[in-house]
C-alpha cells in the first residue's frame, strides 16, 4: 500500500475557477501575432475584472468571464484576426507595461538565458534528492530548457493534466455522462444505472424521481421494486492508498462524491456505500414523488429488454475537466479515466484505465516511455511520468491542432488567484495572473507544471518535478519561485 499523503493532495480552492485564461487567436496567427495580441488579451482582463470577479461556475467548460472578457477586448480595441479555425494560446507583455505589472522584470533570453536563471534554483536543497525540468515555447514547440526531461518520477496531481487530456482527447469535451433509470418488461422493476458521474447530486436525483414518478404514472404501474446498477465499473472500487478523505470508493453510481459532510471540495469524510447511499436517497425522493417501493433497494443489473424512464446528463466533459483541474478533485479524476477506458473497449477498472490513457497519450505523439498511469488522480505512488511528457502535452493543449484539448489549459488554477494556486503567490509577486499550473503533493513528492508569460509574451510551457523533498512548504516556495523565473521576476 502506498504511503498516506501528507496532507490533502494539493490545497483546497476558495471558489471555482475566480480567473481566466486569455482568449485565443485565431488559426494562422504567427508567433509575432501571438505577442503582439497579447496585449489586448491582457487588456481585456483588465476591463473585464468585475466580470471575472462575478463569474461563478463553468458553463459548458467554457469560462462565463472568457466571454465576457472577449466582448471587453472588442470595445476596447482588441486586434481582429480573421480566419475560423481552432485558436493557439497567446502571451502577452504589451498591456503590463501599462499597468505597471513588467517594472524590472527580465526576461531570459532564449535557452542560454533559461539555463542561468533556473538551474541555481533547481539545485536547492529543498527540491530533494531527485529534480527534473521542461520549458517549452508553446508557439514555436521549441524545448527552451530540460533537465531530467526523460527521467520518469512520482508527478503526484500532476498526473491528472495526462489523464484529463486523455479523456477529452478520447470523447471530446461535449461529452456527457448519463445516469438513467429503467422499467423491467413486466413493470415491476425499476433500476437506477450508473454511468460513472461523481458530481450527481441530490437535486439529480430529484428530478430523475420526478421524470420517473411521472412516466410510471402514464403507464398506469403500482409498486415496483427498486435496485441499482453499477456494472459499468469494474475492479476494485477502493484506490490503492486504502480508505482516505481524499477520494471515495470507485463507484459507477455515487452522490456528491460520497462525501458524508456539505463539503464540495477537499478532504471529507467518505461513505463506504457510495452506490447504496445513492440508490436509498433515491428510493426516499421516489416516494416523495408518488412512486411507491415495495422494498429496500438492492444491488443487480436492470433487465433485459428494459426501457429507460428516466435521463440525467451530467456538465460537459470540459466543465468535468476543469473542476479536476482547478480543484485537484481525485474522484472526477479517477471518473474520467474510466470513461477513457470504456471509450476505448478497455474494462473501466484501474488497469484498463491505465492502458487507455497511455494508448491515447502515445496517439497523440507524446512521449509515453517511461510512464505508468497507475491512477487518474496522482494519489498512487505507482504513477510515473516525466518532466518531458507533461510539459510536451500542455503545449500540445496550446497549439492549433488540437482544440478540444484546450480545457486542460482553462481548468490550470491562476497564480494567487484561483485553485491550488489562490493563496502560493502575493500579490506584490511578479508572477500572479502570469503563472497557471497544476500542483501535486504526497510526502516527499512536490511537483508544478502549467504555463507562464514571460516579459516578451511568449507562452511557455513547464514542468517542475521533485522527489524526496522533506519540507512540503520549502519545497512549494522552490518551485513557485522557479515558475517566477519563467515571467522573469524574482519571488
Amino acid at each position: 500500500m502506498a504511503e498516506p499523503v501528507d496532507r490533502p493532495t494539493d490545497e483546497p480552492l476558495t471558489g471555482w475557477g475566480r480567473r481566466n485564461t486569455p482568449r485565443y487567436l485565431k488559426r494562422g496567427s504567427g508567433p509575432h501575432d501571438l505577442r503582439l495580441a497579447a496585449g489586448s488579451a491582457l487588456l481585456g482582463l483588465v476591463v473585464a475584472a468585475g466580470a471575472v470577479l462575478a463569474a461563478g461556475p463553468w458553463d459548458s467548460g467554457q469560462r462565463k468571464a472568457e466571454r465576457d472578457r472577449a466582448v471587453a477586448q472588442q470595445h476596447a480595441g482588441g486586434a481582429h484576426h480573421e480566419g475560423t479555425g481552432p485558436e493557439p494560446a497567446p502571451s502577452a507583455p504589451a498591456v503590463l507595461s501599462a499597468v505597471g505589472a513588467t517594472a524590472g522584470l527580465t526576461a531570459p533570453a532564449g535557452a542560454s538565458g533559461l539555463e542561468a536563471a533556473l538551474t541555481p534554483l533547481l539545485d536547492v536543497p529543498a527540491l530533494g534528492s531527485v529534480r527534473a525540468a521542461v520549458v517549452v515555447d508553446t508557439a514555436t514547440g521549441e524545448q527552451l530548457y530540460a533537465r531530467g526531461a526523460a527521467t520518469p518520477m512520482t508527478p503526484a496531481s500532476t498526473v491528472k493534466i495526462a489523464t484529463t487530456a486523455a479523456a477529452l482527447s478520447a470523447l471530446g469535451p461535449a461529452h456527457r455522462i448519463a445516469t438513467t433509470v429503467t422499467l423491467s418488461p413486466d413493470s415491476r422493476t425499476l433500476t437506477l444505472v450508473g454511468g460513472g458521474d461523481p458530481t450527481l447530486d441530490k437535486a439529480a436525483l430529484r428530478a430523475l424521481a420526478a421524470d420517473t414518478a411521472r412516466s410510471l404514472r402514464d403507464g398506469g404501474t403500482g409498486p415496483v421494486r427498486l435496485t441499482y446498477d453499477t456494472s459499468r465499473y469494474s475492479g476494485p472500487a477502493l484506490h490503492p492508498i486504502g480508505p482516505n478523505e481524499n477520494i471515495a470508493p470507485v463507484s459507477a453510481l455515487m452522490v456528491g462524491e460520497g462525501r458524508l459532510d456539505k463539503s464540495v471540495r477537499g478532504p471529507a469524510p467518505r461513505t463506504d456505500d457510495p452506490a447504496g447511499d445513492a440508490a436509498r436517497t433515491f428510493a426516499d425522493l421516489l416516494g416523495d414523488a408518488g412512486v411507491t417501493t415495495s422494498s429496500a433497494p438492492r444491488s443487480g443489473r436492470a433487465a433485459a429488454g428494459s426501457r429507460t424512464v428516466a435521463t440525467h446528463l451530467s456538465k460537459p466533459l470540459s466543465a468535468l475537466v476543469e473542476r479536476a483541474l482547478t480543484n485537484s478533485d481525485n474522484d472526477i479524476a479517477e471518473a474520467l479515466v474510466r470513461q477513457t477506458a470504456l471509450k476505448a473497449g478497455e474494462p473501466a477498472s484501474f488497469a484498463g484505465s491505465r492502458r487507455a490513457v497511455t494508448a491515447r497519450l502515445k496517439a497523440l505523439g507524446l512521449p509515453v516511455a517511461g510512464a505508468r498511469l497507475a491512477d487518474g488522480s496522482g494519489l498512487d505512488r505507482a504513477d510515473k511520468v516525466t518532466a518531458g511528457l507533461l510539459a510536451r502535452l500542455l503545449a500540445l493543449a496550446a497549439g492549433p491542432d488540437h482544440p478540444e484539448l484546450r480545457p486542460v489549459l482553462t481548468g490550470l488554477p491562476v497564480a494567487g488567484f484561483s485553485g491550488t494556486l489562490d493563496d502560493r503567490y502575493t500579490a506584490t509577486s511578479p508572477a500572479t495572473g502570469l503563472v497557471r499550473a497544476k500542483t501535486g503533493t504526497l510526502t516527499g513528492v512536490n511537483s508544478l507544471a502549467g504555463t507562464a508569460v514571460d516579459p516578451h509574451g511568449r507562452l511557455l510551457a513547464f514542468a517542475f518535478l521533485a522527489s524526496g523533498t522533506t519540507s512540503p512548504g520549502e519545497a512549494e516556495a522552490a518551485l513557485d519561485t522557479l515558475a517566477t523565473a519563467l515571467t522573469g521576476g524574482a519571488r
